[in-house]
């Protein structure tokens, strides 16, 4: 074997050199992927110490020191173990809108069939709001009741207005997902108000929410991760000329009328929308009717609170009782003696 020449490369160290470019580029789409799942998240990295209480520090203490060390310690140890499995849903159900993004599927499929498994599903298009972690049922069921509580801030927000969301236009995350953008307006200042509002309602809960992301409203219409076969086969970006017709294309307008918390990982509805734990209606709009789970959940935590608060009340109404039933018992019994004492005297 020849052994070559300085500087040059043989087969195998070009084979490894291309291996290496392509680990790199499926490294970069994977934190794409991962930025675009999270798309309204309002947190900056001061917001990050927010997530988990810390007492004021005495910089000056040594032991003050220490405690703030442990603390910080924590919290990365917490924020490192996030990983967001629930997220709030503002639902797509404008028949124009999702007409529209249809025939702009169709398009890019007729232009190149393998893009066919990049594609949204019909009843999965929506807006994401807000990311969280939720781990157990009780979590969810905490979930649950910040998302009710989150209702009457929204609506305090819009105070009886609706809030529209015009949608207009194509765009890509660095060429690997595909959205219909929301024009611009003060109707994004509206839906950030309201996105800030849910993080902190569900902080409050001490749910892990929110994540170090820019606002940037958006309608997924296709990405490439949803199928790593392409990555394989070579297609390694969205082509602009695919929706080079579309980019300009004015797809409607929705309406919000439905918040749900939905589940990342739990199987879909069958319409192709993703599992509900539970809605809240904003406005006039009639929303989903609630499925059976979700009245059986709801049934449980409603009998869960009022058992808690007849034990509660029996305890206090017993303690209260306590104290009294002790001076009665103390009265009897003197009452015993001095009868044991005339009888005594009359013998």
């Amino acid at each position: 074997m020849e052994r070559p020449e300085a500087g040059g490369l043989n087969s195998n160290n070009c084979e490894n050199v291309a291996r290496k470019e392509e680990i790199s580029e499926e490294l970069e789409a994977s934190s794409v992927d991962s930025l675009v799942n999270m798309p309204l998240a309002t947190i900056d990295i001061r917001d990050d110490s927010e997530i988990i209480d810390a007492s004021p520090i005495n910089s000056k203490s040594k032991e003050n020191e220490q405690i703030k060390s442990e603390q910080v310690k924590k919290r990365k140890r917490k924020l490192k173990d996030y990983q967001p499995n629930y997220f709030l849903s503002i639902p797509i159900t404008s028949k124009e809108i999702i007409g529209g993004i249809k025939i702009l599927q169709k398009a890019i499929i007729q232009q190149d069939n393998r893009l066919s498994k990049a594609m949204s599903g019909d009843g999965s298009f929506h807006i994401t709001l807000l990311v969280m972690q939720l781990l157990n049922e009780d979590e969810i069921n905490i979930g649950i009741d910040a998302l009710w509580e989150l209702k009457p801030y929204i609506e305090d927000i819009l105070q009886g207005r609706c809030l529209t969301l015009p949608f207009q236009g194509i765009d890509t995350f660095r060429s690997q997902v595909g959205f219909v953008k929301l024009e611009e307006g003060d109707h994004i200042n509206l839906l950030l108000e309201i996105a800030e509002t849910a993080k902190k309602t569900f902080q409050e809960k001490g749910i892990l929410a929110g994540e170090n992301r820019s606002f940037k409203p958006h309608l997924t219409f296709m990405k490439l991760s949803k199928a790593p076969v392409l990555r394989r086969n070579g297609v390694k970006k969205i082509d602009p000329e695919l929706y080079e017709k579309f980019i300009n294309c004015r797809f409607g307008e929705e309406v919000l009328h439905r918040i749900d918390l939905c589940s990342m990982q739990k199987k879909k509805r069958s319409d192709g929308y993703y599992h509900c734990e539970s809605s809240i209606v904003i406005g006039e709009k009639n929303g989903r009717d609630p499925d059976d789970a979700e009245l059986v959940r709801l049934s449980k935590r409603l009998v869960e609170n009022a058992v808690l608060k007849a034990v509660q009340q029996y305890l206090e109404e017993t303690q209260n009782k306590k104290q009294p039933g002790e001076g009665s018992s103390v009265k009897t019994e003197e009452a015993d003696r001095n009868g044991c004492d005339q009888d005594n005297n009359k013998k």
